[in-house]
């Protein structure tokens, strides 16, 4: 099915479009060559990048770069930039170790890189079946059947939204590292990776492409002796200006790339895995109270000497020993949110109806969007952790087939809520497993009042 392609067709990074062909490495531009140096000087439209080349010689770098003498966050590294290599095209038709497949959390034909499943032929569609799906930001391996590679590694990229930033970039950024653990565990040594950020989870290109080169970075790092080739590939050339254009600040080739990367890098670049630093969620342990040795004093003259040390000591001798910041009581941050809502319910004046038949405090003041994230992470990991069956049985909330329009329709039945058999907290998890599934598109809810009553 495959047949090799002339090298000098390769090195050129002209994309294809018939995929019956196989590249191997040595036909695959690689980041630190010189040909590919010397297209980016010339190709490159970012002002500052073009004229960087031409430095004054009596201009100090540090000077002509702005860095202002800030270290480096990602000083240069020979061994690891030859290890990176940019290609215009589609992974499979690559010779390497293992292809990189952006698919969803079924592993479905449908939604996966377009063309992968016909190149590697029917086995590939029957093994994802046996392996009981994927979740956003992990990711599994399979065969790669008719393909020039050895290994499929299959990955769910995440769906973004503003309101959701930083969970989007983080689970980016465990898709783009789990491949890679996926290939050190196999004992494969080289990965050819396209964008995981599909087009159709709205990502946008140039965020999720310094999410997907700081990760590579941060891992090899970390594995670069069990890792020899991550392939970044492209197939548009709007991505390929946008990789051309933030490699040199990830993967610099000389000081003077690794000082204008310094002034042009964005201020956060994740943590030491390349995702993204939440603050709040630190965990914040303080050292205990050093012990400071007092100074001797005298005792008081009309005290006789041998009574020195039944002395009282005062105030200030024990202030030597206690940090006031240790010694004083701090509530922890839920405290802290649920009287601040008590008081704001208080201030309000009204009954609060909700409160009083269990279903919270509704009239408190909205959450964030990370609380709102948070408390819904929360609650979906401990539901999908218990058994709900008897909630299910009963049969007060289940899906109901399709509407009109092909939307998935959610059926809630009033008169099957009964409180006093029901459990309401494991019932709202019930309610957030269900609806998990449905909340990224538009849905119809059905509430049937019949027979229902108040006395619940």
């Amino acid at each position: 099915m495959y047949r090799p392609v002339a090298t000098a067709a390769a090195t050129g990074g002209v994309p294809t479009d018939n995929g019956d062909y196989v590249v191997t490495l040595d036909q695959v531009p690689r980041w630190n060559d010189a040909e590919i140096r010397s297209s980016l000087e010339y190709e490159n439209e970012d002002p500052s990048f073009s004229k960087s080349f031409l430095s004054d010689p009596l201009t100090s770098p540090g000077e002509e770069s702005g860095s202002n003498g800030l270290a480096s966050r990602f000083p240069v590294d020979h061994e690891i930039n030859s290890k990176i290599y940019l290609w215009r095209g589609q992974p499979w038709n690559l010779e390497v170790d293992a292809v990189v497949n952006s698919t969803n959390e079924s592993m479905d034909e449908v939604h996966s890189s377009q063309g992968l499943h016909a190149a590697a032929g029917p086995g590939l569609a029957e093994e994802c079946t046996t392996l009981g799906g994927c979740r956003t930001g992990m990711a599994k391996v399979t065969n790669a059947y008719d393909l020039p590679a050895r290994r499929v590694i299959h990955t769910v990229g995440p769906k973004y939204a503003v309101k959701y930033h930083t969970a989007a970039e983080n689970a980016l950024s465990h898709c783009y590292r789990s491949c890679l653990e996926l290939l050190i565990e196999n004992g494969l040594r080289s990965i050819a990776m396209g964008c995981i950020y599909t087009e159709a989870k709205n990502y946008p290109r140039e965020p999720a492409a310094h999410v997907a080169i700081r990760t590579v970075r941060r891992l090899l790092e970390k594995q670069k002796d069990k890792i020899t080739a991550v392939v970044f590939c492209t197939s548009t050339s709007s991505d390929t200006e946008i990789y051309k254009r933030l490699l040199p600040l990830y993967f610099p080739r000389d000081k003077h790339e690794e000082a204008v990367a310094i002034s042009k890098l964005p201020a956060d670049v994740g943590d030491e895995n390349g995702e993204t630093i939440i603050h709040e969620r630190k965990i914040r342990i303080k050292p205990l109270p050093k012990k400071v040795i007092p100074t001797p004093s005298q005792p008081p003259a009309e005290v006789p000497a041998s009574d020195v040390g039944l002395v009282q000591r005062n105030s200030s001798y024990l202030d030597t020993y206690l940090d006031p910041a240790f010694m004083s009581l701090m509530k922890d941050p839920d405290q802290r949110r649920q009287e601040q809502w008590e008081k704001t319910a208080q201030a309000r004046g009204g009954w609060n109806c909700a409160k009083m038949l269990g279903f919270g405090d509704i009239g408190g003041p909205p959450l964030s969007a990370a609380e709102e994230y948070s408390l819904h992470s929360r609650c979906l990991a401990k539901a999908n952790s218990l058994n709900l069956s008897e909630i299910a049985e009963m049969k007060i909330l289940y899906r109901g087939g399709v509407d009109s329009e092909g939307r998935p329709v959610m059926v809630v039945v009033g008169a099957h809520f009964l409180l006093r058999c029901l459990e309401l907290e494991r019932f709202i998890l019930y309610v957030v497993k269900e609806f998990e599934p449905l909340i990224q598109k538009p849905y119809t809810i059905v509430y049937f009042h019949s027979a229902a009553s108040l006395q619940v």
